[in-house]
């Protein structure tokens, strides 16, 4: 009689279980930016914007230094140029404290690749822009930013044979939050895809 109790609540957890791996994977492909999206997203962008890198590193390098705006809600960004191109955010998963990219973001990076290799971007060229939260010390917060969008560059340049040519890479540490009022925010650690404009 037991086992006969036991084989319906066995199956009903099984049962139980697979819908849900179902809904979460149903989730995970709703968050899922879709590659025409994404084109459109970046796309369109006419004249080149001439960006100094070296400039918005040294740029947030000194006001961390300076002690300057030290409430994350009092920051101004630190490259106000950039919030008006063309851009997209992505999560990207690293470990913790490194710019070790985990196994599982490679399909994002995947994606990322695909789009920019679409022939509606292939005359752009673009800024990786890292992020990280207000969690630890600012300074090592940008550099581990810095590291991160270096780490992305890399997998696109070696990994999915984007042209190095196409791709330049920044870190902003918690400078630049992309939801300031929310420090915390899980979307203050992600990664942007910033277009430049076309190539000469």
């Amino acid at each position: 009689m037991r086992k006969a109790l036991r084989a319906p609540r066995l199956s009903n957890l099984l049962g139980g279980l697979i819908i849900l791996m179902a809904l979460t994977s149903a989730a995970g492909a709703q968050t899922a930016v879709a590659a025409p999206d994404m084109i459109h997203r970046l796309a369109g962008l006419q004249a080149a914007v001439d960006v100094d890198v070296a400039a918005l590193r040294q740029q947030a390098l000194d006001r961390i230094k300076s002690r300057a705006d030290s409430e994350p809600l009092k920051r101004p960004p630190v490259a106000a140029q950039l919030t008006g191109l063309p851009q997209i955010a992505f999560d990207v998963q690293f470990d913790p404290d490194s710019a070790i990219i985990r196994p599982g973001s490679y399909k994002t990076i995947g994606r990322i690749a695909d789009a920019l290799s679409d022939p509606a971007l292939l005359p752009y060229s673009f800024l990786i822009v890292g992020h990280t939260g207000v969690t630890g010390r600012r300074e090592n917060n940008l550099t581990l930013s810095q590291r991160r969008a270096d780490s992305i560059r890399d997998a696109l340049v070696t990994t999915f044979k984007i042209s190095p040519k196409r791709l330049r890479s920044v870190g902003l540490g918690e400078e630049q939050l992309l939801d300031a009022a929310h420090p915390a925010a899980a979307i203050n650690q992600q990664i942007q895809i910033v277009t430049l404009g076309q190539l000469d």
